[in-house]
């Protein structure tokens, strides 16, 4: 055990085996519906539900034991949601390619994917993004799951005149989600340890007790099989072979490194990891990514990266790997628990998305507003993210404006040439998702 917490650094981060297990648990909690979520998406392009399940439970726990394990981070991967659907109605439904062609894409655009994170070049990025903008994708994420949550709890909903608007109260499942954030909100202002995942079980109990949430006629069961997807994708590679196909493989490509990138910078942010402007050990946070996205490939799911619900792990204690790693047992003990899974519903876990968009909101306070050349982009990604419903979305106008207003304010000089470098990408980046 000693030897653990020494190379896990439990000391150094002042941390302990019950915060860590909490953290790896609440984030598991908090984003476990993606093993219900993505094979219903995949099942659209016509996959089996059930082998995609297995798939994205244990390529997920595979990318959380390398992160945890080699990087040391407690962020956690699975199947990312966007690319998700974007395989599924984009690429298969709307373009009609066969899901077997997609996986093989998904599979090339990882072995690129692994290609520039060996050699650094995601790793320079990263450090070369100014801090006022690393501050400003840590408080968008923070708006874009919050969000989420309000969305998801039924207390924002979508109107064809105001775009959005406040949810109707008098929707039964929406009181789980009220229940559960004044609860977490209470015992968060108390300064009540692990505030979060009580007010998750308070609502779960609440939920069940209402009859709002139904509860569980057996409890286990046994994991679907992987034969329908496992290694398709290897089968299926020398059809990626027209320009269409290719463009494909780039927007897996695009998405998947700036979501991810976005999404590990801004949860090391909250962590407290970022010093003097630098991640340390990035290069393993972002091996971790690229090897979760082709192990997935080869499983059969979309592409795997970082989630921005590990925010939730981190909030309440979660500080080193081993809290990555005890998300990764989950997903695989979620393999054989799938119908005690099936009651944190969506209105359970969106009171923690909004409460961990509170804090993690509280960056906005480091950036330097009074200078505009530096608010305007800023501002641009913090309102970017949960506006177009995308991080990769939001760092793009963001990162697009910042070179044209440091050369107005004659600052040029102090731009890295990588972010002049990301000004094209990112305009590219746009261009082929929009044309």
């Amino acid at each position: 055990m000693k030897q653990l917490q020494a190379y896990f650094e439990f000391t150094t981060l002042k941390t302990s085996w019950r915060q860590e297990i909490l953290g790896g648990f609440t984030t598991f909690i908090s984003m476990a519906y993606i093993l219900f979520v993505n094979p219903s998406v995949l099942g659209a392009a016509k996959m089996n539900p059930g082998a995609v399940f297995t798939a994205s439970a244990l390529a997920s726990a595979f990318a959380c034991f390398v992160m945890g394990i080699v990087a040391k981070y407690p962020i956690a991967s699975a199947p990312a949601l966007g690319i998700n659907a974007f395989f599924a109605y984009s690429v298969c439904v709307g373009m009609g390619v066969s899901w077997q062609t997609a996986l093989a894409g998904v599979f090339v655009a990882s072995i690129i994917f692994l290609l520039i994170t060996i050699f650094k070049l995601r790793e320079a990025i990263i450090n070369a993004i100014p801090a006022d903008l690393k501050f400003a994708i840590s408080a968008g994420i923070g708006m874009f799951i919050a969000f989420i949550g309000l969305h998801q709890g039924g207390l924002v909903a979508a109107s064809k005149s105001t775009v959005v608007t406040l949810g109707s109260f008098s929707t039964p499942s929406t009181w789980i989600t009220i229940i559960g954030l004044i609860v977490t909100a209470a015992l968060m202002v108390l300064r009540v340890p692990g505030a979060i995942f009580i007010g998750m079980v308070i609502a779960t109990i609440f939920g069940m007790v209402t009859g709002l949430i139904a509860v569980p006629t057996h409890w286990v069961s046994a994991a679907p099989s992987l034969a329908p997807t496992f290694g398709v994708a290897l089968h299926h590679v020398t059809e990626i072979n027209t320009l269409q196909l290719w463009v494909v493989v780039l927007t897996f490509l695009l998405v998947t490194f700036f979501d991810t990138a976005g999404t590990l910078v801004g949860l090391a942010q909250q962590a407290g990891y970022i010093k003097n402007n630098q991640m340390p050990r990035v290069g393993k946070a972002l091996l971790a990514d690229s090897t979760g996205m082709m192990v997935g490939s080869l499983l059969g799911t979309s592409p795997v990266g970082a989630y921005v619900e590990s925010s939730a792990g981190i909030a309440v204690g979660g500080r080193s790997g081993f809290a990555a790693v005890t998300t990764g047992i989950c997903f695989l003990l979620a393999l054989f628990f799938s119908p005690l899974l099936a009651v944190v519903t969506s209105q359970v876990t969106a009171p923690a998305l909004i409460i961990v968009g509170v804090l993690m909101a509280q960056n906005l306070r480091k950036i330097a507003w009074e200078k505009l050349e530096i608010a305007i982009p800023a501002f641009l990604v913090v309102v970017g993210m949960p506006l177009t419903y995308s991080i990769a979305d939001g760092m793009s106008l963001g990162f697009i404006m910042y070179p044209i207003t440091m050369l107005f304010a004659k600052r040029g000089k102090e731009v890295h040439p990588l972010m002049y470098g990301l000004f094209f990408v990112f305009i590219g980046f746009i261009w082929i998702l929009n044309y």
